[in-house]
């Protein structure tokens, strides 16, 4: 558990969105790849609407979703009292107002729960504790193994969601099965977007968006292919036209054409 601020030479400063967006990152704790990006990019928020993200670290992806989406309202819930801060201050170098508020997913603060919100995003945990060899950084393992179950993390994002609002979520393939099961008892219209790493592989990760209060049938879209190529055999990176357009450009993330 991170209580204590960061200090200026134990964090990054890392550009994001073709340099719309800097976030600053912790040298040795948890640190974002495009897994946040992608999140924030397929969330269908429009200008005056609130978004509220669960477990937002050091808010990499609230911040890339108030740089897509200018006039949302921003709110998010962080544990760790360290990177909770460190989110505060993302949004306000990078322009952006914002709530963060500081508890657990299982006991939410009373702030957080006066929220209705048109949107939650949810960057879990990928793995269940006991399951692997944890982080030797305390920070960096809460946020890849925390406490909370994924069912936890779904109820409160139905609580906090109003009728007809979205709940999305980025995981990794194999906790598909816990997240249908959740989110089929709590809300309605799924729909999965696999993440392939190149064509012809399995996908690592899942975008899920499921709405309060649907009744639309469960869809699987065709994966989207992050890498062109079927190997990395060159300088740079080499990711596919869409991909880039939503890492660069600040694009929006369709679940299909």
């Amino acid at each position: 558990m991170r209580h204590e601020p960061f200090a200026d030479d134990a964090l990054t400063r890392d550009a994001f969105l073709g340099g719309r967006l800097h976030i600053r990152q912790p040298r040795d704790g948890y640190r974002a790849g495009i897994d946040p990006v992608l999140l924030a990019a397929a969330v269908p928020a429009k200008p005056g609407e609130t978004a509220l993200e669960l477990g937002c670290g050091a808010a990499p992806a609230l911040c890339c979703l108030g740089i897509r989406v200018p006039g949302l309202t921003l709110a998010g819930l962080e544990l760790q009292p360290g990177y909770a801060d460190l989110a505060r201050r993302n949004l306000a170098e990078n322009g952006l107002s914002g709530t963060i508020h500081t508890g657990d997913v299982t006991d939410p603060p009373a702030g957080l729960r006066a929220i209705t919100a048109h949107h939650v995003l949810i960057n879990p945990p990928y793995f269940e504790p006991g399951n692997r060899s944890p982080a030797p950084d305390p920070g960096r393992e809460i946020a890849l193994a925390g406490p909370a179950p994924l069912p936890a993390w779904i109820d409160t994002a139905a609580r906090r969601l109003r009728p007809g609002g979205t709940c999305t979520i980025v995981l990794r393939a194999e906790r598909l099965p816990d997240a249908l099961t959740a989110l089929t008892a709590r809300l309605g219209s799924l729909e999965a977007l696999p993440l392939l790493p190149r064509a012809r592989t399995a996908p690592r990760l899942v975008l899920l968006r499921a709405r309060k209060g649907g009744r639309a049938a469960f869809r699987l879209h065709a994966g989207l292919i992050l890498h062109e190529g079927d190997s990395h055999d060159r300088d740079g990176d080499d990711y596919a036209p869409a991909v880039a357009a939503v890492l660069r450009n600040a694009e929006a993330l369709k679940f299909s054409p």
